[in-house]
């Protein structure tokens, strides 16, 4: 049996007046996804317990089959894992974000999509001049970078108490109340005020104001925690994987789960991906491993943007550049299941990551058809296959009994 799962990120989203009263995904062509629909089952699947933050990282984890009760440490250790960086059990990963901030207001959480060169120069400076012996700032891609505390160095004041608003919440929202709390937050408020001074006159702020881009104005940091113990994926579902992705949390989390990464260009986090280029090296894989992931960065960007037009145009390359050729791959090689489903929701209308259950749907060999015609979120929200515990929907998806698909 060979499987994909394709995770469009934060797709899942409300009904929109300027569409007519429809989700995104209810407006954007997708034949093949809805393929899927009529072949298969439609439902919904609840990711993100209440009680912890709507973010990727949460989300992610329950996608794959792991308990975020029992298994999330924090989103920063995740993407420090993506690069092989190794963290002791007294050292604290930290998300160092660049971003624009004007007269207190959260302009931009990517800081006008600083390019990774730039990036690297930026963070070298707060090496420079703000980091020590355990201090460490870490470039990654464009502005998600990271900064690490070593504690075999000095005693980390963080604990699991510390809070830290993640940038992407706050866009276009003022950021006086939100700023680090709780143990350590001194520490990391320090940081990011001293970080202002230091881009104020930096030469790639000059040479981006000078070419009309929005300058990274300091960093802002969140999502630290310590390194999460997870129990490699084979040992937990009997199946190998690799995953195909632009961005270092899913990067990382394959890695901490034992898959093979593999690194598709042209693939790159945002709107401009190449979605074409994921969908053929994806068909290829399923050559090599049990199970192909593909995760698409672009919806949940265009929803951090505000843009419909956007997630619907990604919603629609989506389904033709990486679900059709994928599920067509799949067919040739015998006995299949394809996987379609988002993390979490991120509604246009917010800009942000919220709760609540996510659509999803499930066709290939043992899956009876429901009475699903279209993959959407009212689709899902008529149907009977419901998920409270979203991490338990990745056993249901493997389940090799025929009545237990």
């Amino acid at each position: 049996m060979k499987y994909a799962i394709v995770i469009p990120d934060g797709c899942a989203d409300e009904p929109q007046a300027s569409l007519g009263g429809k989700t995104p995904l209810q407006a954007a062509k997708t034949p093949d996804m809805d393929e899927i629909a009529r072949l298969g089952v439609v439902g919904r699947a609840n990711n993100v317990p209440a009680h912890l933050p709507p973010g990727s990282d949460v989300a992610n984890l329950s996608l794959f089959g792991y308990d975020p009760n029992q298994y999330f440490t924090g989103r920063a250790p995740l993407e420090v894992a993506a690069q092989g960086i190794k963290l002791s059990p007294d050292d604290w990963a930290i998300r160092c974000n660049l971003v624009t901030i004007e007269h207190q207001t959260m302009r931009s959480f990517t800081a006008g999509h600083v390019s990774t060169a730039e990036a690297t120069e930026l963070l070298k400076t707060c090496q420079q001049e703000l980091g020590s012996d355990h201090l460490e700032f870490i470039p990654g891609v464009s502005y998600r970078n990271l900064l690490l505390f070593r504690g075999e160095k000095q005693t980390a004041p963080f604990t699991k108490e510390t809070r830290a608003t993640p940038p992407h919440d706050l866009t276009d929202k003022s950021i006086a109340d939100d700023f680090p709390r709780g143990p350590g937050s001194d520490l990391l408020n320090d940081l990011m005020g001293r970080s202002m001074a230091l881009f104020a006159d930096h030469p790639v702020n000059i040479a981006r104001k000078k070419t009309g881009k929005l300058p990274a104005t300091n960093i802002w940091l969140w999502g630290l925690g310590k390194t999460p113990s997870l129990t490699p994926f084979n040992e937990l579902h009997g199946k190998t994987g690799k995953m195909i992705t632009a961005v270092d949390l899913l990067r990382g989390l394959a890695a901490l789960i034992g898959w093979e990464r593999i690194e598709v260009p042209g693939a790159t986090g945002y709107l401009d991906t190449d979605y074409a280029a994921k969908g053929r090296y994806a068909a290829e894989a399923l050559d090599s491993t049990d199970i192909v992931c593909v995760h698409i960065e672009a919806t949940d960007e265009a929803s951090h943007e505000g843009r419909a037009d956007a997630k619907i145009k990604a919603l629609e390359e989506i389904d033709s550049k990486i679900v059709a050729p994928l599920h067509a791959a799949l067919k040739k090689h015998g006995e299949y299941r394809i996987l379609v489903s988002p993390d979490h929701p991120t509604p246009v209308r917010t800009k942000t990551h919220s709760h609540g259950f996510v659509p999803f749907t499930i066709c290939g060999s043992g899956v009876k058809p429901d009475a699903a015609t279209t993959y959407d979120e009212v689709a899902a929200g008529k149907s009977d296959l419901v998920f409270e515990e979203g991490w338990k929907l990745m056993a249901h998806f493997l389940a090799t009994e025929a009545s237990e698909a």
